[in-house]
Formats: C-alpha cells, structure tokens, sequence
C-alpha cells in the first residue's frame, strides 16, 4: 500500500506545480489583507471535490477586518469510515510584501531550475499545496481510514493571527474532541520538525516632550532627545545582556538561541503625511516599537521589567524625563514534547521517505501554533513542510518542487499512521 500511494504522489508532481501556482498567483498580502476570500474559495473548491465538507468563517471586529478586506477562513473536513481521531492541516493565505529587488514577477509562479518563484510559494503556500496533494493522494488510493481529515486555509498569520487561528481556536476549531492532532506547513526545512517558536513581546515606548519654535529649542523640550537617552541605554545596557542569555531551545538557526531584540520602528515629531516642506517644530513625542524574543527560560514579566526598568532609571536621573509604554502583543515560547504521536509520527516518516533522521528544532519567530497551544490548549501540534526557511519574505523567494514532492510522502504517510491505518 504504501510503496503504491509514494508513487501516486510521484504521479502527481505536475498537478502540485500546478496547484501551488494557482494559490501564488492571488496576490493575499498582509496588510492590508488582499483577496483572502478568493485564495480561500480556491483552496475550498479544490477539496470540495474530493468530497471535503466546507465552513467558510469570517472573523468579525478582529484588527483590520472590512467589507474591503475580509478576514475569510476556510475549513474543510473529510469523515472517514468510522470513529477515530482527526489530523488537521493548518496553512496561512496571507503573505507579506513583495518588497524590493526581485528579478522575477512575484505573483506569476515562474518554474526554473526545479523550484517555483513568488512571494509565499516557500511562505506558505507550497506547503498548503503538498498537504493537499498528499492527501488527495490517500483518497485516489482507496485507502479507508477511521477519524477525519481536516484541512484550514486561515488568514492574518503574518500579523499574528487574531483573523485566523485565534478566530478559529476561541470557537473550537483546534480542540479537543474535534480535532487530535494538528500539522502547519510552514518552511522549516523538509527533514525537520519544528516543536515551537520563542516568546515574542512587541511594546511600544513613547517619551514626551514639548513643542516649541524650532529656532528656539531652548523654550521647549525635545522627544525625540530623550528618546535618543532611552537608546544609549539599550545599546550599552540591554543588547550586552541579552546576548549573554542562552537557551536549551534548539532554535535554528543558531544565532536566535539567545535573546533578541529588534527596534522595528521609529517615529517623531511631524507626521511623515505631507508632500512640501516640514514645519520648524521641536517634537513633543517620539515612538518606538520593540520587537523582543525571548527564550523558554525566561518570564515574560522580567522581559518586560528589564525594558521598564531603564526607563524609570531615566525618569529619575534625566531632567524632564516622561515616557508611555503600551503593549502590542505578547506570546509565550511553545515546545511540544517530543514524545508525542504528531512528533514521532513525522520524525519516523522522514527517516522512511529521506533515509535520515528529523532533526528537531525550534523557530526563531513565532506562528499559529501559539494560538492552538494557548487558546485551543491542543498540544500534539507541530510545524513541518517543505520550503528552507531563510528564503521566507525575502526577493525572488522560491520553493524546491522536490522538496515539496517528499513533504507530500511524508504528510501522507504520517497522516495514515496517526489515524491509525497499518500501511
């Protein structure tokens, strides 16, 4: 049965370029949240005739939702020939800018030298497309199976996902009784699992000053001065630090195995918002926004005091020192067991289909395996699919079409053992 169903997806190569262009080729960037519902009816009409029931849920009042931009879903579930347990293939529609310095059109699919280039074939929708095609796979077979077979096309992943998975989770959808174990095709490598993702805290510090004549900054006080202390400390204090602190995470690639911070935005004074010439003002506020990744050893609490802790150190020694800080989103790190079926499951079938052992690892960057851990308190979860993951939101971003063949091999396969079908 199984050297059968291997072949099959062999057979299908051409119908998984195929697919993976057609999904490239809606261009679902994130933000705003371009055609999420017509990728969404593409992936559904695509396993509604293989026989997969559908719900198509939008996620209402969540960040960014509009009749302009709606934030679609979709689920579709197969019922096998009696009761057992359910695997669900999770993939994200969205995808980032395209972003400058490509040499290829980003949303045409073009296929060279045996990969297929665009923005989101490695990010994720290659691995949409070889979850699909193996399970496809599976049915065109004749394979009876016990349980059910689940697969989502969900939306906002790229912006953490609170009109997706989280939508999805808060009602259900990655719990159990309905669903047991939960696969997400995102590119971690094709011989690798990935358990979980560090913590991730994304702030927003706002120092105040006063405005004033810009020819006479003396008679008000200067935001973005104050902003520039606030800096000085990061550099000299925080950044030693935190390059001290190591983890038993095996985050890949190996210089995200510490803490990390990125200063992902800065803004001051007047509203970049105008086209002529700005006016002479001093700034009265400065926003920065921070990006932390913190390690499983950590507590969120003393991420944030250490952030917190500098700034009430520059309230008290700088003359006129005021500052505002809010939360942006925070999310603990995530490691599941590698003793669970979904780990040892895929782990064996990589041994199976590559020859090699899985190595298991850790992402540096979180995705929506938090939500289901978190919200859905479904922990036999994991991250595997095709696609290398450097090449994720960068230009001329491409996916290995052998690769994406062995990730179909080895979802199909573990697909089976999980629901418990001797192959």
């Amino acid at each position: 049965m199984l050297e059968s169903l291997l072949s099959r997806i062999e057979s299908k190569r051409e119908e998984l370029i195929s697919f993976t262009q057609e999904l490239v080729r809606i261009p679902t960037i994130n933000p705003p949240g371009e055609d999420y519902l017509e990728c969404a009816e593409l992936l559904g009409n695509q396993l509604k005739k293989r026989g997969f029931s559908l719900l198509y849920e939008r996620a209402h009042d969540v960040p960014g939702d509009s009749d302009r931009f709606s934030r679609h879903n979709v689920i579709a579930r197969l019922e096998g020939k009696h009761s057992g347990p359910c695997v669900h293939f999770n993939g994200h529609l969205d995808v980032v800018v395209t972003g400058s310095g490509w040499t290829v059109d980003p949303f045409e699919g073009d296929v060279r030298d045996g990969k297929i280039y665009g923005r989101g074939t490695c990010d994720m929708k290659g691995g949409i497309a070889a979850a699909v095609i193996a399970i496809e796979a599976i049915l065109e077979e004749n394979i009876e199976f016990p349980g059910a077979i689940e697969i989502s096309g969900t939306v906002d992943e790229e912006t953490g996902g609170y009109g997706g998975v989280a939508f999805l989770a808060e009602k259900g959808f990655f719990s159990k009784p309905r669903v047991d174990h939960v696969i997400i095709p995102e590119p971690l490598n094709v011989d690798r699992v990935c358990l979980g993702h560090r913590g991730a805290w994304w702030a927003e510090v706002e120092t105040l000053g006063r405005i004033a004549h810009g020819s006479m900054p003396f008679l008000g006080d200067s935001a973005i001065r104050h902003m520039s202390a606030f800096l000085e400390l990061l550099e000299k204090r925080l950044f030693p630090k935190l390059d001290k602190k190591q983890t038993r995470m095996p985050v890949v690639p190996e210089g995200a195995r510490k803490s990390t911070l990125n200063l992902q935005a800065i803004h001051g004074g007047e509203e970049e918002t105008f086209d002529g010439f700005p006016s002479p003002c001093v700034a009265d506020s400065c926003r920065l926004t921070l990006d932390r990744r913190f390690l499983i050893e950590e507590d969120i609490a003393e991420v944030k005091a250490e952030v917190i802790g500098l700034l009430d150190e520059l309230a008290e020694s700088r003359p006129n020192f005021k500052y505002n800080i809010k939360d942006i989103m925070e999310f603990l790190p995530t490691m599941t067991d590698a003793d669970t079926p979904v780990v040892k499951s895929v782990s064996s079938a990589i041994q199976n289909i590559l020859g090699k052992k899985a190595e298991h690892v850790i992402s540096p960057g979180t995705y929506d395996q938090k939500h289901i851990a978190r919200i859905g308190h479904l922990h036999d979860c994991i991250a595997y699919g095709p696609g290398i993951l450097d090449l994720a939101h960068q230009p001329d971003e491409y996916i290995v079409i052998d690769d994406m063949v062995a990730a179909a091999k080895v979802m199909a396969m573990s697909t089976l053992d999980l629901l418990g079908v001797n192959s």
